[in-house]
């Protein structure tokens, strides 16, 4: 397979309360900033339906899959995946719950503040028929036994899922580098006996800033919580924690994560 660029953007939920940093002052901001970049394949979190449908008209060339989080809001957030129609074809897809019962929609697991989920796709390359298993996710923001039981649950599905696929694992995981979700992932062992690794340490070629959060005018220090795990088959080109922005905010109160990946 080609290398293929992953992005991982959190692109924060669409509220009155940020006033001036809105959704309605940033959506172009944001789509801009994915066109730009031009990832092959990218996980969204916090994305709300009529975000995700303003998405879609506003980046020509991609295909979305993944469902809302909720069943009662018409607006719930997703922790979609996109991935460039000119060079995949999505074979399956998916979305489950982080939750004791992962398939009962709207579900809410341990002692979490909200639903969590996370959506999966596997995804053909129209040139080689190469398959590359994407999953992203959004974990807890308040409770730490729902991180780690939430991707507890995320590194099970894609051990019944990943069969032989290489695998990237994007997602605002609510913590930092060495916090117990993050270590339950890095370095997690596959089935077959492969291991995911933080794309992060497999690459000399790291850019921007540590920290993935602002307060759209500024960086805030020592919040790395943003991450893109890939299978150990997977070479890391580079990686970046992508601090553009405009003359106003950055485009969300997180910064997209960008990896290029080699195969």
């Amino acid at each position: 397979m080609d290398p293929v660029r992953v992005m991982s953007f959190n692109v924060r939920y669409d509220t009155a309360e940020d006033g001036l940093d809105n959704w309605t002052h940033r959506r172009r901001l944001v789509a801009g900033t994915v066109r730009y970049h031009g990832p092959d394949v990218v996980g969204v979190q916090e994305a709300q339906s009529h975000q995700m449908r303003e998405l879609e008209s506003l980046l020509d060339g991609y295909e979305w899959v993944g469902d809302p989080r909720d069943t009662v809001e018409a607006g719930g957030e997703h922790t979609a995946i996109g991935y460039r129609a000119d060079r995949f074809d999505c074979e399956d897809t998916a979305t489950f719950w982080l939750s004791e019962t992962p398939e009962t929609a709207g579900s809410v697991g341990w002692d979490a503040k909200y639903p969590r989920v996370a959506t999966w796709a596997r995804l053909r390359d129209r040139t080689t028929g190469e398959t590359l298993l994407a999953v992203n996710t959004h974990l807890d923001h308040e409770s730490e036994r729902a991180r780690q039981s939430g991707i507890d649950l995320v590194l099970s599905r894609i051990d019944d899922l990943a069969a032989e696929d290489p695998v990237v694992l994007s997602g605002d995981f609510n913590c930092v580098v060495g916090d117990p979700a993050h270590r339950r992932a890095d370095g997690h062992e596959l089935r077959d006996g492969r291991l995911l690794r933080d794309a992060r340490d497999l690459t000399a070629h790291r850019h921007g800033p540590t920290t993935t959060r602002t307060d759209f005018r500024n960086l805030l220090p020592d919040m790395g919580i943003d991450h893109v795990f890939v299978s150990e088959e997977i070479g890391v080109e580079s990686w970046a924690a992508v601090a553009d922005r405009d003359d106003d905010h950055y485009a969300s109160d997180h910064l997209p994560v960008v990896v290029d990946c080699t195969f």
